[in-house]
């Protein structure tokens, strides 16, 4: 059978980062398999559905370039998509449980349930306890009929035997073995918004679009034998796809499952894009508004909590799809090392060519008018355009993200007025300025300004006179850029032009002499 994975989020808010990495593992096995990814919308939760989420998924999943086969946006055989649209069909299979006496109608209400909770103490809705509610199994066919005829709200929930065995072979973590007597009887439809929940829906929507494998999270490792047993309920135990459930993402210290909060507090995105709470306005950080180029940020999930087999980091998606297995998944949780993430970044930032830093500069939003001012230059004019070529280049090495580069390079384009004190305090002495006014007489001597042959020119100088070639580099380029940072001092002087240099160098022993 051709292998068919599906990713189903609730559109319940903004896509966690581990849902991202849930959503990759699908997509890699997928791919390594030759079969389809799908997404499904799981929107039976009336209550908890916000507006526009559905939406910001698949924003995210574009923008990381994470292709379905199939989905609300993209059609397909098995549409719709979204399981608000599936309520004819969940119902039918409501109504089969109930007509083989594997389900039952409960009329209990939040009050009553609560009750029972203060009553009995750890109380579950099970074999124990079902006799002694509002349901089907207790009342009269013509009472139900009578509160179903007035109006009265209800829900289905399985009925589960207690005693039985229930065996999981899962992927990932093996053979796992459930007595049922520790499942309750879960609630699978609500008259409430005639939906499904959660269990219901998951199983006739896998059964019915065919998929082979369910790779989710470990948090629904609890919920798999109840998924087992609705399988075996309906007849399905020939079509009942593979487990896998994928360790969780912990917190950069490692205990306790990632949030929000961590991000918050250690100052990293757990969200792929930016993210407004439409209730409340606040606004959450994103992957890509921090910077994180798509590729680096699939990377670095693809390696949490899944390895190659050897010291590779650095792995394409073709790669990766070629190399996942499950099989090589662990099965503890992996620490989110957010600086391991900005490692990837810098990573990929070396990888793109110069050409491409500086479309990405242009292309990035700054509040510094002087960094708009040369983004507009740069953008109507090709020389100006060459020269932020040149300097991502000289710069990229040093920097993680790509809008970094402006606060390294702005030196190449405005010239200093300032300079830095504790470097002049530290690198400035009695003789520089009488150096540096030589220098600048060596340097209008050159004709061939090129970083090899200036550098030449000038250590011939230097060493003629016995001077300190670390005295006169560190005021030089104190000269130049306005303080200690920068590549290659020759490297500076070829891209800013014999004119400017010298300008530059005259105005530095004027100011701080």
């Amino acid at each position: 059978m051709n292998v068919r994975v599906r990713f189903a989020p609730s559109p319940t808010g903004p896509l966690h980062i581990g849902g991202v990495r849930t959503a990759l593992y699908n997509y890699l096995f997928a791919k390594k398999h030759g079969g389809d990814f799908i997404l499904r919308i799981e929107d039976t939760d009336s209550q908890r559905f916000v507006s526009g989420a559905e939406e910001y998924i698949i924003e995210a999943f574009d923008w990381l370039g994470i292709a379905f086969d199939e989905g609300p946006h993209k059609g397909g055989k098995y549409a719709p998509y979204r399981q608000s649209e599936r309520k004819p069909i969940y119902k039918e299979y409501v109504d089969r449980l109930l007509k083989k006496g594997l389900a039952y109608i409960a009329f209990d209400t939040p009050e009553q349930l609560e009750a029972k909770r203060n009553e009995i103490p750890n109380f579950q809705y099970d074999a124990s306890t079902r006799l002694s509610m509002k349901n089907s199994l207790t009342l009269s066919q013509k009472e139900i009929e009578d509160r179903i005829n007035a109006g009265e709200q209800y829900v289905v929930r399985i009925k589960i035997e207690p005693s039985q065995i229930i065996v999981v072979n899962d992927l990932i973590r093996g053979e796992v073995r459930v007595n049922s007597s520790i499942l309750d009887d879960k609630v699978l439809y609500k008259s409430v918004d005639q939906l499904p929940t959660y269990h219901l829906a998951n199983i006739v929507d896998d059964h019915l679009m065919e998929i082979t494998h369910v790779i989710r999270g470990e948090e629904w490792l609890p919920s798999a034998p109840l998924h087992i047993v609705l399988y075996q309920y309906f007849g399905w135990e020939n079509t009942m796809p593979r487990f896998a459930h994928l360790p969780l993402l912990l917190k950069p210290e490692g205990n306790g499952k990632l949030s929000k909060r961590d991000g918050d507090r250690l100052g990293f995105p757990v969200f792929p894009l930016q993210w407004q709470d439409p209730k409340t306005g606040e606004i959450s950080s994103g992957y890509r508004e921090a910077g994180y180029l798509p590729q680096a940020v699939l990377n670095f999930l693809a390696l949490l909590g899944w390895n190659p087999g050897d010291n590779r980091e650095i792995l394409s998606m073709n790669e990766l799809a070629t190399l996942f297995a499950l099989e090589k998944c662990s099965k503890s949780g992996a620490k989110f090392d957010y600086k391991k993430g900005e490692w990837f970044n810098h990573q990929y930032v070396q990888l793109k060519s110069n050409e491409e830093i500086a479309t990405m500069l242009l292309e990035t939003s700054s509040h510094c008018k002087i960094f708009q001012e040369i983004a507009d230059q740069a953008r109507n004019n090709n020389a100006v355009f060459e020269k932020l070529v040149k300097v991502a280049g000289l710069v990229k090495e040093r920097v993680n993200f790509v809008k970094e580069i402006w606060e390294q390079a702005i030196f190449f384009f405005v010239a200093p007025t300032t300079y830095d004190e504790k470097t002049v305090k530290k690198r400035w002495k009695e003789n520089s300025a009488v150096q540096l006014t030589e220098l600048t007489g060596i340097l209008e001597s050159i004709e061939v300004f090129t970083a090899e042959n200036s550098e030449k020119i000038v250590i011939q100088w230097i060493e003629s006179k016995e001077y300190s070639l670390g005295n006169i580099m560190n005021v030089f380029r104190l000269a130049l850029v306005g303080e200690a940072k920068g590549p290659h001092i020759f490297d500076i002087t070829e891209i800013l032009g014999k004119e400017e240099v010298i300008k530059r160098v005259k105005r530095a022993i004027t100011i701080i002499n």
